[in-house]
């Protein structure tokens, strides 16, 4: 039997497993990325490793978040960041060059090769055919060292396409069709993988947008095919030698396959609070609207720019609403100016802001109280935005322009005829934000602010756990919940005593105090813990306060990954009605849990203080038990370094 495009790369990149679905196995990782909200952590990972140079054939450190400077924390993580790039030898994304993802599918992306990254939205450049996949940082270290990137084998979902997308229609209306069918958790474990006749009318940028949000599925990563349409976007970029045609075979199969006739679809929209909360956007329109965006990693492409600036030539905004742009990338705001969208933009009263995430991640443009706020990003999780008891909804840019200009939430439809937007053969290159790496390294200073602290040490995990339940949550919390951004916050990344003090401020401000006072501490969740961002730090600044078990009724792949890289032991109920009979206050004992751990025990038994027992899952590869058993991911290797082990 044929292999699928996902089956072919990993078999070329596979060291270890077998490609059963489900099995451990480990890839060779030829390129990483992080951006400066994780990558500070990142590379003090990467130095505690003690490797001369990174081992990737790329590797790229962006600037794209934490873009505001009020202080010098921002300015001064920006420097190290630059001076870490000039010293291992990686590219280096100068702030206001763009946002990671737009300006790796431009400038990096090549067909048929790996990609980590630690940000959860690195499988847009699965538009490019890369499997491309989000971890925390620790991994994302590891992989520039040289090591294997370590998953299960995921299931491969077929999404076959038909048809073509009717005009005022777009890519961001595939991804949200597919949300609401699979919800948030659709995608758990698994692929998803475009074929069929509709993929040759997407753009490489269309493509980059519906994988951008396979993440929020919960998908390990999103890949299309690389065929001629891929070939065209690299021959403009300037980079046609690095194309290698990578399809399906014929007689390819798949776990499941979706179908989805493009033609058919309709203009959607995300409801607040949730990516997955998607209705047509007729059935809600009419809501007053306060705020409107463009950007973000999902839709910041040239061609999401153009369509905005085309709907509104000789049309005006509405007095009531702020409308914003964050262009995705240099290249898109150069190309945008070129063809002349600036003015049209500008003309129209659209608000322009530099190339970054910006809103997206909490920093800047939180929306006025009680007002709805339309965005074309990736997340509309409670209070993302900056605003508590926000009222953000998801949507493709044409909605976002039309809403925009009627002052109410609209199906673009209603504009009459849609703009054709032509893409240039050849874009206006100018690579003049990407420093590459250096040959002589080992003469580079590396500059770190004062901000910036040492790694904290942790301990290996004792023979018997015994931790009181400071927190008790529901289903569906989010990093975001766990270790909030914003532009308070996302400075101290590089600080994990400053940054600790928020943990889970967005449901318990008290739980840091909480923490320390317990000493050891476990939290209990429900379906879906720790969805949303890659950020390791919502593993690492609790495990700094105490925590070394959560138990929950499942985990997200890449918040599960993070525990174990920081020793903490990710516990799920073998029977979930045993989530009802744990009150927050109560201390669980878990005798034996190293033991257990190291002899590949399925189960360990608990003991709460009421004296009831009942059985919690230990799903974990001997890999993940030994970290654990070591206390993380760092101490493990360098135990194992130390025994001269690879």
């Amino acid at each position: 039997m044929g292999l699928n495009v996902t089956e072919k790369i990993i078999a070329a990149h596979i060291v270890e497993g077998q490609m059963s679905p489900g099995q451990p196995i480990a890839i060779k990782i030829d390129q990483t990325l992080t951006q400066d909200a994780t990558g500070t952590m990142a590379y003090l990972e990467f130095e505690a490793i003690g490797i001369d140079r990174v081992q990737t054939e790329l590797s790229v450190s962006y600037v794209d978040h934490n873009l505001i400077q009020s202080d010098f924390r921002n300015a001064d993580d920006h420097r190290f960041l630059q001076s870490i790039a000039a010293r291992y030898g990686l590219y280096f994304s100068k702030p206001g060059n763009g946002i990671c993802h737009q300006v790796h599918l431009e400038r990096f992306a090549v067909p048929g090769k790996t990609l980590l990254g630690s940000d959860s939205h690195t499988p847009t450049a699965g538009g490019c055919g890369m499997l491309a996949i989000g971890a925390g940082g620790l991994d994302v270290a590891m992989a520039m060292a040289g090591q294997p990137f370590h998953l299960n084998m995921p299931e491969v979902i077929g999404v076959h396409l038909t048809g073509e997308l009717r005009p005022w229609v777009s890519a961001k209306d595939v991804i949200l069709e597919l949300l609401r069918q699979l919800t948030v958790k659709g995608g758990v474990g698994k692929v998803m993988e475009y074929f069929g006749p509709g993929v040759k009318t997407l753009s490489v940028t269309d493509r980059g947008a519906i994988a951008n949000l396979g993440t929020e599925l919960g998908a390990t990563s999103t890949v299309f095919p690389s065929d001629e349409v891929t070939k065209g976007f690299l021959m403009g970029q300037e980079r046609q030698d690095q194309w290698v045609e990578l399809v399906a075979d014929p007689d390819a199969s798949y776990s499941r396959i979706i179908e989805i006739d493009l033609s058919s679809l309709e203009p959607m929209i995300a409801c607040p609070s949730s990516p997955d909360n998607v209705k047509k956007v007729k059935d809600v329109a009419g809501k007053p609207v306060s705020q409107v965006i463009i950007g973000s990693c999902a839709n910041s492409s040239l061609r999401d720019i153009m369509v905005a600036a085309k709907a509104l030539e000789n049309r005006s905004i509405h007095r009531d609403v702020s409308f914003e742009i964050n262009p995705g990338s240099r290249q898109v705001l150069e190309n945008a100016d070129i063809q002349g969208a600036l003015r049209s933009l500008i003309h129209a009263g659209a608000r322009i802001h530099q190339c970054g995430c910006l809103g997206c991640i909490g920093m800047g443009q939180a929306p006025a109280t009680d007002t709805i706020s339309l965005r074309t990003f990736t997340r509309n999780f409670p209070g993302r935005s900056g605003t508590k008891n926000d009222k953000v909804y998801l949507c493709s840019p044409e909605t976002a322009v039309a809403s925009a200009i009627k002052g109410v939430i609209t199906d673009p439809t209603e504009l009459g005829d849609a703009p054709t937007v032509e893409l240039p053969e050849s874009y206006v290159i100018n690579d003049s934000g990407i420093i590459p790496p250096t040959e002589d390294t080992e003469t580079v200073e590396i500059i770190r602010g004062p901000n910036i602290k040492p790694l904290p040490e942790f301990e290996p995990l004792p023979e018997d756990l015994e931790a009181e339940v400071v927190l008790k949550v529901e289903d569906n919390i989010t990093t975001d919940h766990i270790m909030p951004a914003g532009s308070k916050i996302l400075p101290l990344r590089s600080n994990v005593p400053a940054i600790s003090q928020y943990v889970f401020s967005a449901i318990d401000p008290s739980f840091p105090e909480r923490a320390k006072k317990a000493g050891t501490v476990m939290v209990v969740g429900g379906e879906n813990y720790g969805q949303g961002s890659s950020r390791e730090h919502a593993a690492l600044a609790p495990r700094y306060l105490g925590v070394r078990a959560k138990l929950v009724k499942s985990f997200a792949r890449i918040h599960k990954a993070n525990l174990i890289n920081f020793g903490i032991v990710p516990l799920t109920f073998e029977n979930p009605d045993d989530y009802d009979r744990i009150e927050q206050g109560d201390t669980l004992t878990i005798p034996g849990i190293r033991k257990a751990l190291l002899s590949g025990a399925k189960s360990v038994t608990v003991r709460d203080s009421k004296g009831n027992t009942f059985q919690a899952r230990l799903d974990l590869s001997d890999r993940d038990r030994y970290i654990l058993a070591a206390g993380g991911l760092l101490n493990w290797v360098k135990a194992e370094l130390s025994k001269g082990a690879t």
